[in-house]
């Protein structure tokens, strides 16, 4: 870490460190140390402002980086995913196809002198239930819930945006509201685990990276 800059304050001769409160700040009358506008409210706002804006630009950088690539990767999940999904059901053109086939073969049959009962069946059944490729399941799921999670990513990455943003944005009013305003804000974000949710967003992000890929390998 640098070393802070002094403040020169106007009628001072000797620079002030940032640090030094007690001369950046002037003394509290007798009995108004805990006043809305005493010193120790003025140090703790500022205390607090410059670790909060250490902590939520750290943060903010990450959640805008995480953000731009849920976003795109679920735009690639969801295009495989498209493509994949027409194999959980009957194909209806090929069905037709090889009807119209199998109805050109009876017709040629018979015109050849061939006895009716001696055509073969149809080639396929459309009655019959479809039951899709086991193959296609696993694909199809794995790539399901690795949107799933990537979408999970993009919520939660613009929910806690949200809420920095509101975090930081203190009302205005005197230096001990403020004080009490951000420490409450401040408890709730500790309570409610935020930083953990941030740190937790890239592992989320790779298990469904790594589900895609595992569903990439069986396509």
């Amino acid at each position: 870490m640098g070393l802070k800059q002094p403040t020169i304050l106007p009628g001072v001769s000797q620079p002030i460190f940032s640090d030094d409160y007690e001369k950046k700040f002037p003394e509290d009358p007798y009995f108004q140390e805990t006043a809305p506008n005493a010193r120790l409210w003025r140090t703790y706002v500022e205390e607090a402002a410059a670790f909060d804006e250490v902590m939520v630009g750290q943060s903010r950088e990450g959640l805008d980086v995480m953000l731009v690539f849920a976003g795109l990767f679920s735009a690639v999940v969801t295009s495989f995913l498209v493509q994949v999904s027409q194999n959980l059901k009957a194909d209806f053109s090929e069905m037709s196809v090889l009807l119209l086939y199998d109805i050109a073969s009876i017709q040629l049959s018979m015109a050849g002198g061939a006895s009716i009962t001696n055509i073969t069946n149809l080639s396929i059944n459309p009655a019959q239930k479809f039951t899709p490729d086991a193959i296609d399941v696993w694909i199809n799921g794995l790539w399901v819930v690795s949107l799933t999670a990537a979408l999970v990513v993009a919520l939660a990455a613009v929910l806690v945006k949200q809420w920095l943003h509101h975090y930081v944005s203190l009302p205005s009013g005197t230096a001990g509201l403020r004080s009490h305003v951000r420490q409450f804000r401040f408890m709730g974000l500790e309570r409610w685990r935020v930083r953990v949710i941030i740190g937790m967003l890239p592992i989320i992000m790779h298990v469904s990276l790594m589900l895609f890929l595992g569903g990439l390998c069986l396509f």
